[in-house]
């Protein structure tokens, strides 16, 4: 989440219309109603954060079923997550928004609500993360290059909707900011894991067979296919280094030699690399959470950081990764 894009710039396409956007501000999001969802045709307009989609990403992200990046704007990410969630529940999986839905999903607490910036949120950052590989590998760690890129992360929110929140706040330490309240992580052990390409989907099950949580994912790229069939999972590493090797990876830039890349959240990586019996393949996360499902990998599954970390917590070697189209 390094670069700082405006929303509207990736998410041209919309598959849900919500009529004309209420101002997006905490007591309009805490107080909006997912009644106010409707279907409808791809918009003609540039498309603007909506107080009740934020409610919708928010409460998904509680559920499990992650929707990835809290931005207030709906799309693939969205419906595939309302999907999930139906699926988790056990309800025909149409994607609406219908009252039985909604009757599921709402759970009680803000929605929106108050993070004081602490001195520790502004330890560990950096100035910029430079594109090419052998610029990086010169830096001692891949942090944050600011306190509302981290808290943004943090709370698993796109760092425009976060400054929408807080217009004028310079996220010092000491003040007190609004954030979304996604709620903790998932708890329990996954047996098997999916990871749909076409749909862009990964999923995971208990022993049961039932749905544990669900995450939106790149899945490789026509350029740099994932692997077919199944898998297993070897181990997880936290803050992984990445190791670049043009000859067995990709080529990034002009870079022909081997390359240490630091760790950090803005590594290649992410924040933790799940370890694939598949030599060279993983599942791990990103420094660009935004573009989930948005642009294609070099082979590997690509989750959001904090969606990796979810996962890493519930897997231990053995657990089968099976990739499905």
């Amino acid at each position: 989440m390094k670069t700082i894009v405006g929303m509207s710039t990736f998410f041209l396409i919309v598959s849900v219309i919500v009529g004309e956007a209420a101002e997006v501000t905490p007591d309009a999001i805490n107080s909006a109603s997912l009644s106010t969802i409707t279907a409808g045709p791809a918009s003609k307009s540039i498309a603007d954060p909506d107080p009740a989609i934020v409610r919708l990403q928010v409460l998904l992200d509680r559920a499990g079923v992650s929707p990835g990046v809290i931005d207030g704007l709906d799309g693939t990410n969205v419906t595939k997550a309302v999907i999930s969630f139906e699926n988790m529940m056990g309800i025909p999986p149409d994607g609406a928004i219908d009252p039985d839905v909604v009757s599921r999903l709402e759970t009680g607490g803000p929605i929106i609500d108050t993070y004081t910036v602490t001195d520790d949120d502004l330890k560990g950052l950096v100035d910029h993360i430079p594109v090419d590989y052998g610029e990086k590998a010169k830096m001692p760690s891949l942090g944050y290059t600011s306190v509302a890129e981290k808290l943004a992360e943090r709370f698993h929110m796109h760092i425009d909707l976060l400054t929408a929140l807080n217009p004028g706040s310079d996220f010092a330490s000491g003040d007190t900011v609004q954030v979304a309240m996604p709620g903790p992580p998932r708890h329990g052990k996954v047996v098997r894991i999916e990871a749909d390409k076409t749909a862009g989907q990964v999923t995971a099950y208990d022993r049961r067979d039932a749905i544990l949580a669900a995450y939106p994912a790149t899945v490789g790229s026509e350029d740099n296919p994932s692997p077919k069939g199944t898998h297993k999972v070897k181990g997880v590493a936290r803050m992984p280094v990445f190791r670049y090797n043009p000859k067995v990876n990709f080529k990034q830039g002009k870079n022909n030699k081997i390359l240490t890349i630091p760790k950090g959240p803005n590594g290649p990586v992410g924040t933790v690399w799940i370890d694939l019996t598949e030599p060279t393949y993983g599942i791990h996360g990103t420094p660009d959470p935004e573009l989930i499902d948005k642009v294609g990998s070099h082979g590997c599954i690509r989750l959001t950081n904090w969606d990796a970390e979810e996962l890493a917590g519930m897997v231990k070697p053995g657990v089968v990764v099976r990739f499905v189209n």
